[in-house]
């Protein structure tokens, strides 16, 4: 209301100074009218209903939604245009632009004359601004219409400088179809940002706006190159461009893909898109990079061909020092519905399989509980009912630290879990930055180590970079903006060890080679029931997760980690820059020392009678912890034990009123079936005393009542490797009633079994003890 009283004191003015002086008081009621006008009417600006658009860390476009209008536009500044194109435009359109006040009386008096000699339009008179005019509001053939796209240039050049209008021809010009604008043309036609045009395709894009149907390059090439020719041919009659370099242009053909949505990493970028909801956020930069997304992409479209209906992939890559995030593919293929196109498992929850192991042994070195050669038992053991067992079937017996976790064994993990605590182990992982889901009510137990909880990819990942960075996990970055996250997961020290151990198995006694192309360490998991296989991996430059599966969580017999997501994994490692080798530092508080099984202890510290088997081993903080203690509260691995004089046996003295005292070493007690003849050190019983006592009940190991078993991945049987302790005399093994095999002193069985069902497997000795296990064997 203001600027209408304004300016009708001003009218009032302007009306006495037209009847005391007519010229100046015209002049003044010209202008008078003309600012009324401007307020009556005001300018019809577009709204900004720019689409977004999701960048490469590169400037390319990831993937484009139109504006609410439907129309597809990029948003550019000028400095963001080639040089090139705003020559030909600026030459070719407007060359006075910059000097008139919207309107060029002398081109339109040209146009005038020539239409009315010819009888139509040999050429236009409409400046840029008039251009702008007619685009924001489109004025109709007519002469009415072209007076008022007149207007509205004057308009425009009242309310706007010479750069903003330029800016709005930029952003708005009519590109054919649905394309709007000479950046989001050049790359739906072109494949490329306007800042990089060469003249030829400069050319192009400055003759499409004048007829963008009858001239858009996909569909009418000869008519689009001929009228770019026009615009090269005007450029060196002006002296703009050189004559050479026009003939250079004229030589490219113009040929040009069929206008369509180019999508490249389309979960992420929708992801992104969600991110910035509710703010007006056109270019949405990201940190991935162009070339390695479409490596990824195209190993994924290599290899998904080959997955049975509805299994998908997701493959998230990270660079280790910056936590920027290269490549994202949340699914397999994003044009294939059957494989969950839309669900990205970049995010989803699943079972983390064997993936949390490393982080629970560099734990376990944290709390000075183990060393790299710390003697565990991979033999079958019961944690208050709950039996794991391994994914092969078979144990192995006594190993070291770096043997369980470079083979993944299930029952050492859950038997060093049970001694760390798995709320502690769960509260430490969520301190780090990988927080584990479970059932609503529940409580961390033990079976988490083997995937008994929800973990997501781009966590694990983040998690993994620890082991090479220094102990420090990282959430990944998505954007250049977003806030370097940090946490500390493990310690240095502990980091190094883990990693060295899957990286090169953990001997600090052979020779690292620093020549390597790729240093990896990496690891498999497996969820239960083959729903998810993973392989995460993690080098100096790069942190790569990958997980297969099905999205809605079935089944896919004979998918594991090692088999179907590790493959793919070292694909990726291999296709991505290596980056300069990094010198591996051992940190101050990493150390090696030579150690004895059975008792885990420094071989300085040892009696050589107590030292059958040396090893050299990482240790941290200067702690060499002795191996763990039995859990049936015996009283060590050296003890006291009775001798019979004459043949050397072990007995008491009520069997032998002779009997001796002597300090023996032993090895764990359930070791004991997988010892080799030559690493026992145990002394046999003397029969006489054994039967007297009655010595040790026949136990059965190897399996469990009640257990449920599934053929080896890949075969079409089990493979159970057996043992019986405490037998007395020889040993007969009977499968559902049936003989296996004649009786023998060797307590050992390799069972291959093959028949479905449920069974029952009997070891019998010679005092007729015996032991016994149903269970079930299926093949599916």
């Amino acid at each position: 209301m203001p600027h209408f009283l304004h300016l009708r004191a001003l009218l009032r003015q302007s009306l006495a100074w037209l009847r005391r002086h007519p010229l100046r008081g015209g002049l003044a009621l010209l202008l008078t009218l003309g600012l009324l006008a401007d307020q009556l009417f005001p300018l019809p600006l577009p709204r900004n209903e720019s689409a977004q658009v999701v960048l490469a860390s590169d400037g390319s476009s990831l993937r484009s939604w139109p504006g609410r209008d439907g129309i597809w536009r990029h948003p550019v500044a000028i400095e963001a245009v080639s040089p090139l194109y705003l020559e030909a435009l600026l030459g070719y359109e407007d060359r006075w632009f910059h000097y008139h006040p919207g309107v060029n009386p002398a081109a339109l008096l040209r146009a005038a004359l020539q239409w009315a000699r010819h009888g139509h339009i040999i050429s236009g008179g409409s400046t840029l601004s008039m251009q702008v005019a007619r685009i924001i509001e489109p004025p109709g053939r007519s002469l009415g219409g072209k007076l008022r796209q007149i207007l509205r240039a004057l308009q425009l050049e009242l309310h706007f400088s010479k750069r903003e209008i330029l800016g709005l021809y930029l952003n708005r010009a009519p590109m054919g179809g649905i394309v709007e604008g000479v950046e989001m043309a050049s790359r739906m036609y072109l494949g490329k940002p306007s800042s990089h045009l060469s003249a030829a395709e400069a050319a192009l894009l400055v003759v499409l706006p004048q007829a963008p149907s009858r001239l858009r390059p996909d569909r009418f090439p000869a008519q689009a190159q001929q009228a770019r020719d026009k615009v090269l041919k005007r450029m060196a009659e002006l002296g703009v461009w050189t004559p050479a370099a026009v003939e250079d242009a004229r030589i490219e053909r113009v040929g040009v893909n069929p206008l369509r949505a180019r999508w490249v990493a389309p979960l992420a970028a929708e992801r992104l898109r969600q991110l910035h909801a509710g703010r007006h956020a056109p270019l949405i930069r990201s940190t991935l990079d162009a070339e390695t997304q479409s490596t990824v992409e195209r190993l994924l479209q290599d290899r998904v061909e080959q997955l049975p209906p509805r299994v998908s992939m997701a493959v998230l890559v990270m660079e280790t020092a910056s936590l920027e995030v290269r490549a994202y593919a949340g699914s397999a293929d994003f044009s294939d519905a059957q494989r969950f196109n839309h669900v990205d498992m970049v995010r989803g929850l699943r079972s983390p399989g064997s993936t949390l192991k490393p982080f629970l042994y560099a734990m376990a070195l944290d709390e000075g509980l183990i060393h790299s050669e710390s003697l565990l038992s991979d033999a079958p053991q019961s944690f208050a009912g709950y039996e794991p067992g391994n994914f092969q079937a078979n144990f192995s017996g006594p190993v070291s630290v770096a043997e369980a976790l470079q083979r993944s064994l299930n029952v050492p993990a859950v038997d060093l879990l049970d001694r760390l605590g798995p709320q502690r182990f769960a509260a430490l992982l969520h301190n780090g930055g990988l927080p584990l889901r479970l059932p609503a009510g529940s409580e961390p137990n033990l079976s988490i180590i083997l995937g008994g909880a929800g973990a997501r990819l781009e966590e694990l990942v983040g998690a993994y970079r620890a082991l090479a960075a220094g102990g420090l996990s990282g959430q990944p970055r998505l954007t250049p903006e977003a806030p370097r996250i940090e946490r500390r997961i493990m310690s240095e020290g502990a980091a190094f060890i883990v990693r060295d151990i899957l990286e090169t198995g953990g001997h600090p006694d052979r020779p690292f080679h620093e020549g390597a192309t790729h240093r990896l360490a990496w690891k498999t998991g497996t969820s239960f029931g083959f729903r998810d296989a993973w392989a995460i991996g993690v080098s100096d430059s790069h942190t790569v997760g990958v997980w297969v599966g099905r999205p809605d969580g079935t089944p896919n017999p004979g998918f594991f980690g090692a088999n179907i997501a590790a493959p793919l994994l070292r694909e990726l490692i291999a296709a991505l820059p290596a980056g300069p080798a990094t010198p591996r530092q051992r940190p101050a508080s990493v150390s090696t020392a030579t150690i004895c099984w059975p008792l885990g202890t420094a071989l300085d510290a040892t009696p050589a009678e107590y030292c059958p088997e040396k090893r050299t081993a990482w240790i941290l903080a200067g702690a060499i912890p002795p191996t763990l203690p039995e859990r049936d509260a015996r009283p060590g691995l050296v003890e006291t034990a009775w001798i019979n004089p004459v043949n050397g046996l072990r007995t008491s003295p009520a069997c032998q009123p002779s009997a001796q005292t002597r300090e023996i070493l032993r090895w764990p007690a359930h070791l004991e079936p997988w010892l080799s003849p030559a690493r026992q050190s145990v002394l046999e019983w003397d029969p006489a005393c054994r039967q007297a006592l009655g010595v040790g009940p026949l136990r059965l190991h190897g399996i469990a009542s009640g257990a449920r078993l599934r053929a080896t991945p890949g075969k079409r049987e089990a493979e159970l490797s057996l043992h019986a302790s405490g037998a007395s005399g020889r040993v007969y093994w009977l499968l559902d009633g049936a003989l296996l095999r004649p009786a023998s002193t060797d307590g050992n069985l390799l069972l291959r079994l093959n028949t479905p069902g449920e069974h029952r497997l009997s070891v019998v000795d010679d005092a007729g003890r015996h032991a016994s296990a149903h269970f079930e064997f299926r093949r599916d």
